[in-house]
């Protein structure tokens, strides 16, 4: 049985848990319907967690990846972009800066470089952690020991999407991995004591409304502490180049649905989002996000993190690019967070 779109919502509206019938039915919703949707949204996320926006500084420190993900410009058959990896000190004095005009939170992140020093990143976490700033990686599928190591050196969340929670659809985007092995790596993470992030893009090939409504009930039901949801932006140099681009105001739709199904999820309104409309982060605030991670990476190195084109950036200092946010996210209404902005879930002894 099909439910209309304002019988779901009001089931939302009454915090009945939601059927993926329902969900289906929000998702669906017309652009007048969607607003609806986004106050709502609105309305859970500032019972939740109030109108904090935390910011969060995204150094991506190496381009090198092993993995051939169809989607992503960094894949390792692309032969177009330029590798690099940063060095200690150029990653340390990217952070300290950061930290210096208030960003408490630095997100490593890189693709699955085969020649990553895990010692080294460990080392860094550890040198950030005493610069008083919460640490967040993004840097693939390692061993349980990498995590440990990580872990035990101050490393306090993981941010590792599973993009989909279809099976055949992740094995079509990832050749010869599979979502099983995506979702142990998640359970040893939250073993070790991370705070886990996942996500999913919109608007992938052979996606559904159905296929989408798994991808929220997943996240739910592993009770993930983050979720960064995008719109899929097709890569010239990949398998997918000829796709169409994912479509802002549904994406939207899916970060609202992702505040009322999990209200103390951290949802950021991610780049990618920002990189397709003018407005994108905040209209991804107006539908119930909370955190931002702007790009304080080198602007030598910028233009070659290239998962997808036309990546927003900006040649502003990191000062100016933090001032910008504040700016930004107080128009909206809404205040910058002061502390490390842990997941509200529970209290994290380490913080």
């Amino acid at each position: 049985m099909s439910l209309l779109f304002y019988d779901a919502l009001r089931l939302a509206r009454q915090e009945k848990p939601l059927s993926r019938t329902a969900i289906i039915a929000l998702l669906m919703a017309n652009e007048k319907e969607s607003y609806d949707l986004f106050a709502l949204a609105t309305e859970v996320r500032k019972n939740a967690i109030g109108d904090r926006v935390n910011l969060r500084g995204i150094i991506e420190f190496s381009n090198h990846c092993r993995q051939n993900c169809l989607y992503c410009g960094l894949r390792r058959d692309n032969h177009q972009v330029t590798r690099y990896r940063l060095d200690y000190d150029t990653i340390l004095n990217t952070a300290k800066e950061a930290i210096k005009v208030g960003y408490r939170t630095i997100v490593l992140q890189c693709g699955e470089d085969p020649k990553l020093d895990k010692t080294l990143v460990a080392k860094i976490v550890s040198e950030i952690r005493q610069l008083g700033a919460a640490v967040t990686l993004s840097c693939g599928e390692w061993d349980e020991g990498a995590y440990k190591l990580w872990r035990e050196a101050g490393a306090n969340r993981y941010l590792m999407k599973q993009e989909s929670a279809n099976q055949a659809l992740y094995a079509y985007l990832r050749p010869n991995r599979t979502l099983k092995e995506r979702l142990s790596h998640h359970q040893v993470l939250r073993q070790l004591g991370y705070q886990v992030g996942s996500g999913s893009m919109v608007g992938l090939p052979h996606q559904t409304y159905e296929t989408l409504a798994d991808d929220l009930c997943l996240m739910r039901d592993y009770e993930i502490e983050m979720s960064g949801i995008g719109p899929f932006i097709p890569h010239q140099e990949t398998p997918l180049k000829d796709t169409k681009k994912g479509d802002p105001l549904l994406t939207c739709r899916m970060v609202a649905l992702a505040r009322i199904l999990m209200p103390l999820c951290m949802l950021p309104a991610t780049t990618s989002l920002a990189s397709l409309h003018p407005r994108g982060k905040v209209l991804a605030l107006e539908a119930g996000a909370d955190v931002i991670m702007p790009n304080i990476s080198p602007q030598e190195t910028r233009q070659y993190y290239e998962i997808y084109p036309n990546k927003l950036s900006s040649e502003k200092s990191i000062k100016e690019t933090f001032d910008d946010h504040v700016q930004l996210i107080e128009s909206c209404g809404r205040f910058v967070a002061k502390d490390f902005g842990h997941s509200p879930k529970q209290t994290w002894l380490d913080s």
